[in-house]
């Protein structure tokens, strides 16, 4: 019902509150309406309990840009009081039972406590922004280059021939509007594409022999090549646009690749720090300590 860690409210949520609002209604005073004059900044009273405007101000500035917007597309600031209002009248059923009081529920808050200081305390020693160079980005790239498509963004395609004649009477064939995947199912020699048409997917390098390698650079799509003699036959090749889907999909794994590599460059720099902190630090191991060590040893 109020406002999560990570700033979203769901629109059930949401619902859920408007209704415990309106039935709880009456055993809260608003100051609205006919309700006696409120005191100036105070918004509502509950159970004696103001709420003011320099808190609804507060929390309201600390909702996330879409939740905000959410909030003025489903009722406003007058909802988002409502589910003030709904968190204090829990808060105060909750110190009721004592919760406030619970020693773990404390401890808990104390964490919580810290980790903000922490987190506080990074943000200052890491003040400048990590960025990746374009010499960066390219090195790891070029590591992981086999997730990749090369710049030469083809699907490629093969058939290999016993013979110089029956490779030119393919490619006449071909360049006469015959089916380069159908003639590849029927005469290709090429165990590995024969029964795919000859269809070796997206370009790569090693894809294809070095010869054949050599004129898929000088091909311009739907375009077959002369026959290209090898030790082990003769080939005709050919190159096609790739799908769309494909090249999305490579643009997503670029992203993926470049925020590894973001995340890897970022806890670096945090391990600097904290090895920096270390560094100035006079630290000595409890005899106790070495039992810790057995425990791990022993696992």
């Amino acid at each position: 019902m109020t406002r999560t860690s990570n700033g979203s409210v769901s629109g059930g949520a949401v619902r859920l509150v408007s209704l415990l609002v309106g039935a709880l209604g009456g055993s809260l005073l608003l100051l609205t309406g006919c309700s006696p004059p409120p005191e100036e900044g105070v918004l509502a009273l509950v159970n004696g309990r103001q709420v003011t405007q320099t808190e609804f101000d507060t929390r309201w500035g600390e909702l996330a840009e879409a939740t905000r917007a959410r909030y003025e597309k489903d009722g406003g600031k007058r909802l988002f009081l409502d589910e003030l209002i709904t968190r204090e009248l829990l808060m105060q059923e909750a110190r009721k039972l004592g919760l406030d009081q619970n020693d773990a529920i404390r401890d808990r808050a104390q964490r919580y406590k810290e980790q903000l200081i922490l987190d506080e305390l990074l943000k200052d020693r890491i003040k400048a922004k990590v960025e990746l160079s374009q010499e960066e980005l390219d090195a790891f790239y070029e590591k992981h280059a086999h997730e990749l498509l090369t710049p030469l963004k083809v699907q490629v395609w093969q058939m290999l021939l016993p013979n110089i004649s029956a490779a030119k009477d393919l490619e006449h064939q071909i360049n006469q509007g015959g089916d380069f995947a159908k003639f590849a199912q029927r005469y290709s020699i090429d165990g590995k594409t024969k029964a795919k048409g000859g269809d070796l997917g997206p370009y790569h390098n090693g894809l294809v022999v070095p010869e054949v390698d050599a004129v898929v650079h000088t091909l311009k799509p739907d375009m077959v090549s002369a026959p290209i003699k090898t030790d082990v036959g003769y080939y005709l090749v050919k190159i096609t646009a790739l799908d769309k889907e494909i090249i999305q999909a490579d643009v997503a794994v670029r992203e993926r690749l470049r925020q590894e590599l973001l995340n890897e460059k970022r806890r670096r720099r945090f391990d600097g720090v904290i090895a920096d902190i270390r560094a100035k630090a006079v630290i000595r191991l409890a005899d106790a300590s070495r039992y810790l060590a057995d425990d791990v040893s022993k696992r």
